[in-house]
């Protein structure tokens, strides 16, 4: 029997497979590129990215910047005006949506702790529809309990705002939940100010870290659902 009765996760770099982001991302701007008769990709990759860098670095503090107002602000920069989000938003979808894949071991993972009966949440840095629309699209967003998102909270990690409100939905003592994220000083140094178990899955070990992983199916065992 665990000794945990609720399991949070981050998305981005723990459910998520980044590179697969940044390849919707590269395929988005290739096609936008296209639609828009330009000819130089690299250079509207960089520029996409240097707009996107330019609007999360304006972040004051733990406040949350939403995500789709700054690919808003890319694709401005990028083609030169102000574009109508329906010129670019379902090209962006489809584009993100059709690539992205998750880490090796997350399905297997969320699958055998749902069938133990754990709770099962969300913590992570992302809009509210992004965050549930990746997890539907990866096949797992009916595994979690509740998604616990910066934009519905205003804040993002290491915020306690973040953390205290799952708690609170989860109804569970820190004591009996575990955070595992990729993020040091979001994911490890939040979750261990919230008083949780923390497990670092690509994350840089410190003092904020009780386990590192390198698969996400280890977590069955930390949790004592599996030998």
């Amino acid at each position: 029997m665990s000794e945990f009765d609720a399991v949070f996760f981050d998305i981005g770099g723990v459910l998520l497979d980044l590179s697969s982001v940044r390849a919707g991302h590269d395929e988005f701007i290739r096609r936008l590129v296209a639609a828009q008769d330009l000819t130089d990709h690299e250079a509207a990759k960089a520029t996409w990215r240097g707009a996107l860098g330019d609007y999360f670095s304006g972040t004051d503090g733990t406040n949350y910047r939403p995500a789709a107002a700054g690919y808003q602000y890319a694709v401005d920069e990028l083609l030169g005006r102000t574009v109508p989000e329906s010129e670019w938003k379902p090209l962006f979808e489809e584009a993100t949506y059709g690539t992205i894949r998750p880490h090796d071991g997350a399905k297997e993972t969320l699958e055998v702790l749902d069938e133990a009966g754990l709770y099962l949440g969300v913590i992570s840095d992302v809009d509210d529809h992004e965050g549930r629309k990746i997890l539907d699209t990866l096949g797992v967003l009916t595994h979690f309990d509740h998604v616990t998102t910066s934009e519905e909270v205003g804040k993002k990690k290491p915020d306690q705002a973040m953390f205290q409100t799952a708690l609170e939905r989860a109804g569970v003592s820190p004591g009996a939940g575990m955070m595992i994220g990729d993020r040091y000083s979001h994911d490890m140094v939040g979750g261990r100010e919230a008083g949780l178990t923390t497990v670092a899955y690509g994350a840089s070990d410190g003092p904020a870290v009780d386990y590192v992983i390198d698969d996400l199916r280890e977590i069955l065992r930390i949790v004592g659902v599996r030998d």
